[in-house]
């Protein structure tokens, strides 16, 4: 059953008469009645009584017209949609980046290309560093976006890979504002209370090699909780469950209202470096509409 014939149906339903219903339909009322006995050969069965004036429907095709208007309501969204997804499809990016960017710099992203005046369509992939990098090799993200510590040897290259450094950002010590004075004066040296990241993460990586070699000698760690999720880290540091490291772009809001407290005087913090990555291939236009966009986003 065509979409348009349920609309001429209707149109009959709610005129009362084929003329109005064909005026409705923008067709002379021959080819409108030529169209309804079409119908009506298609479907085996009379759905009008033509016997009455008005026009009247059927018995069986009255007890049907809730249907009717469903079905040509949701067939006219599927057009829609399948318009609409066509232009998406041809216009459209994904982008993985790592937790944390994706909260505090994909916005940004996104922002830069409407300012822009492109109608690009993004979808937003948030993954761990090695997840961000596997999503781009098997094709599944055309761009990631990732923190590398400055100066470390890049565990990522290749002729097949194109790299771009957009920013820069560090990963800072906070804690509860009201807390902060005991590790500021040094009366914690003897232990520290801190949330950790998993050994196998990006940021376990960044504070085994980078963060804990640092501290005061004798200092004793105290462990409170582990996750690989940098807001998570920041939330409970905001509660005061311990100190935890996280770049200093998620930490911002919450430095500025005076709910946590940067602890870099007393405890190490380490410089990162926002790495835009993709594969060595001819880019569709979107891709390359965003790659030419990232040097002008606001990292900081």
């Amino acid at each position: 059953m065509r979409l348009e014939w349920l609309e001429d149906i209707l149109a009959i339903a709610q005129t009362g008469s084929f003329s109005g219903a064909a005026e409705r339909r923008r067709l002379t009322q021959s080819a409108f009645s030529r169209r309804i006995q079409q119908i009506e050969d298609h479907v085996g069965v009379e759905l009008f009584d033509r016997s009455r004036k008005p026009v009247r429907l059927r018995p069986t095709t009255l007890s049907q017209s809730a249907q009717i208007e469903q079905l040509s309501a949701a067939l006219r969204q599927l057009l829609v949609d399948l318009r609409r997804g066509d232009r998406i499809a041809s216009n459209r990016i994904v982008i993985a980046s790592q937790h944390s960017l994706t909260t505090s710099l994909a916005p940004k992203i996104i922002q830069g290309i409407q300012d822009n005046g492109d109608a690009i369509y993004v979808r937003l992939r948030s993954a761990n560093l090695d997840e961000c990098f596997g999503l781009l090799l098997s094709r599944q993200a055309d761009l990631a976006i990732v923190y590398r510590a400055t100066d470390e040897t890049d565990a990522f290259a290749g002729d097949y890979l194109e790299t771009m450094d957009i920013g820069s950002d560090q990963l800072i010590p906070v804690i509860r504002r009201d807390l902060s004075g005991r590790i500021l004066d040094g009366a914690s040296d003897a232990e520290l209370p801190i949330i950790a990241y998993p050994a196998d993460v990006f940021l376990g990586r960044v504070m085994a090699d980078r963060i804990l070699p640092k501290l005061a000698a004798g200092t004793v760690l105290l462990p409170k909780a582990e996750t690989s999720l940098t807001i998570a880290a920041l939330e409970m540091a905001a509660v005061g469950t311990a100190v935890a490291w996280v770049p200093q772009s998620l930490a911002l809001q919450g430095l500025s209202a005076g709910q946590i407290a940067d602890l870099s005087e007393a405890l190490p913090s380490c410089e990162l470096t926002i790495r835009a990555m993709r594969l060595q291939t001819e880019p569709s236009p979107a891709e390359a509409a965003v790659w030419a966009q990232l040097p002008l986003i606001r990292t900081t």
